[in-house]
């Protein structure tokens, strides 16, 4: 929410500002020119920064004309005179301007309250470049309009107004941003009263320390007020401050308290004042922002662990914390259905136990990347070494979890019965494996079963490869169309089946070529099985639908393996050995070279 002060939509928001610039400019002029020169104590730059901080920047025209008019009319009645109205006025412009673009470049957002960044930002902008250059042309108009040195003027300048700014600006902008009516309207009665007698007590300890005290007692001021911080954050900081700033400074400019048994002018004696309250607020400052953030922390590690328990105690799948070490912290409910076992049970376990001894490397080297790479999520597949179910197949899920500074403090991981998921996996396999029109394997199934038998052959196994090509299969399309040419097709692998071995495979490479690997036998025991094949598929004609049979004989190429390099060389091989058979008259078996 916002105040009507900055409300792009309140006429009154320019007027408003403009009276309360006047009303800070001419208190500070009235009261604080103690040598005749700039004053030394100035927060309506302050007033300007916090709206231009908080404001669009469409809004920021109005407000410089305002607080330029303000500026003029304060230093022609109660500061140097209508010759310096118009210089002071810029003067004062510009280092709110240069503040304000900084802070927007570098520290979008504003809230300084609440960074630690943009509150570093905050100060560098003010006590570099937007003091230096607005000090600098301030202390040549004074210089040249009063009696006051150039240095003098400089360091009065300086002081005031980074001291005042430093002060202010953040309380300032804490109001403008709504958060003490926020405040109000969210923190219970028992809370405001806590808030209003801590106030009580800090105000009646600066009382002691300025009025009462014979001894100089600023130190003492810093722990309460370090305590409202840690009690009301952010306005128990503005809240303090500004109570040590009315207390304090109207002590200091009667004659009383600690800074006036320093030597030196009045003047000295507030800029020594100012020094101190703003260190005093730039103390509570960054403690009020770690404060706010370990409470935002805090509450986002709530709602994170609400959702956790949320999801851990109503999935299907088993949730895991394991220490770095590989031991079970936390078990979620459906472990005790998935894994058969109570979750409290597993708890102070070995995370291994779980897994089936052939698959713990693979799960521990998975949860050792999880460590490695916190950033990542891993994914390792198992065997369960028990399971309530009779889970075959499961799947872990794992990523790290980290601490501040980064380091892996364990792993969260997820478990889940993927046995469906791999019988589903498994039957895909063995329909893509399978030729859709006859049964027999693919070309690419069978190349990969011819792969593995050359490997072991290589081992000292025997096989033989016999590649067959059905006779004049064209003849068939074209006499009875291509319906019957598959009926043939699927009738002739039919009657290849009876006569292979439980070891054999068949394959269609393509059309009517046709592939069968014989496992465990040599080319005279293979040259047997093909004359036994022909026999079969010769004295078994295949029937089409229209009724007419049709008889079916085959050419065919056989060759050992052990010999060739790769399964090409050997289907070429076999290849020529089968044009030698369709060139020999057909229905006949011929060896490779």
């Amino acid at each position: 929410m916002q105040t009507s002060l900055q409300h792009p939509s309140s006429r009154l928001a320019p007027l408003a500002l403009g009276c309360a610039y006047f009303l800070m400019a001419a208190l500070a002029l009235a009261s604080s020119r103690f040598e005749g020169g700039l004053a030394f104590i100035w927060g309506a730059n302050a007033l300007l920064m916090a709206y231009l901080l908080t404001s669009r920047a469409g809004a920021w025209p109005c407000a410089l004309i305002v607080c330029g008019v303000a500026s003029a009319l304060s230093t022609a009645l109660w500061g140097m005179g209508t010759l310096a109205a118009v210089p002071m006025a810029v003067i004062n412009l510009l280092e709110a301007v240069i503040v304000a673009l900084i802070c927007r470049r570098f520290a979008p957002g504003g809230k300084f309250a609440g960074s630690m960044q943009r509150l570093f930002v905050f100060i560098l902008a003010l006590c570099g470049p937007a003091n230096l250059i607005a000090g600098l042309a301030a202390a040549t108009v004074a210089s040249a309009l009063t009696t006051v040195p150039f240095a003098s003027s400089l360091l009065q300048w300086y002081t005031g107004h980074v001291l005042g700014g430093l002060t202010c600006t953040p309380i300032l902008m804490m109001l403008m941003r709504g958060e003490l009516r926020r405040w109000f309207g969210q923190t219970p009665p028992r809370g405001k009263w806590e808030a209003l007698g801590l106030l009580l007590l800090f105000a009646l300890a600066t009382a002691f320390v300025f009025y009462a005290a014979r001894y100089p007692l600023l130190f003492a001021l810093l722990l309460p007020m370090v305590a409202i911080v840690f009690r009301l954050g952010n306005l128990g900081a503005a809240a303090s401050v500004m109570i040590l700033a009315m207390i304090g400074g109207m002590a200091t400019m009667t004659g009383h308290g600690p800074l006036y048994m320093i030597p030196g002018t009045l003047g000295e004696r507030m800029q020594f004042f100012q020094l101190f309250l703003a260190f005093s607020f730039l103390l509570s400052m960054p403690i009020a922002a770690e404060l706010n953030s370990r409470r935002r922390l805090f509450q986002m590690l709530q709602e994170s662990e609400a959702r956790y328990r949320a999801i851990a105690e109503n999935s299907g799948d088993v949730v895991l914390n394991i220490s770095v070490g590989g031991v079970i912290e936390y078990a979620s409910p459906a472990a005790a259905e998935q894994i058969g076992c109570a979750p409290e049970l597993l708890i102070g376990q070995d995370a291994a136990n779980l897994v089936d001894p052939a698959d713990r490397d693979q799960v521990i080297a998975t949860l050792d990347r999880a460590l490695d790479q916190p950033g990542e999520v891993q994914t390792v597949e198992f065997r369960p070494f028990i399971s309530a179910q009779g889970s075959e197949w499961c799947e872990m899920v794992a990523r790290a979890v980290v601490d501040e500074r980064g380091l892996p403090t364990g792993v969260v991981s997820t478990i889940r019965d993927m046995s469906r998921h791999k019988a589903r996996q498994r039957a895909l396999q063995q329909v893509a494996a399978l030729d859709s029109l006859t049964g027999a394997d693919t070309r690419r199934a069978f190349l990969e079963k011819l792969e593995e038998e050359m490997l072991r052959v290589r081992h000292g196994a025997r096989a033989c490869l016999l590649l067959i090509d059905i006779d004049h299969f064209k003849a068939v399309n074209d006499c009875y169309g291509h319906g019957a040419g598959d009926r043939v097709l699927a009738g002739f692998v039919e009657r290849l089946r009876p006569g292979l071995r439980g070891g054999d495979s068949i394959g269609r490479l393509g059309g009517e070529e046709f592939a069968i690997l014989l496992s465990g036998t040599d080319v005279v025991r293979a040259s047997m099985i093909c004359e036994r094949l022909r026999e079969m598929v010769t004295a078994h004609p295949v029937q089409i639908d229209s009724g007419e049979v049709i008889p079916v004989t085959f050419s065919a190429g056989l060759v050992g393996l052990g010999s060739q390099s790769d399964a090409q060389a050997v289907l070429e091989a076999a290849d020529k050995a089968l044009y030698n058979a369709k060139h020999s008259g057909r229905n006949c078996l011929r060896l490779a070279a």
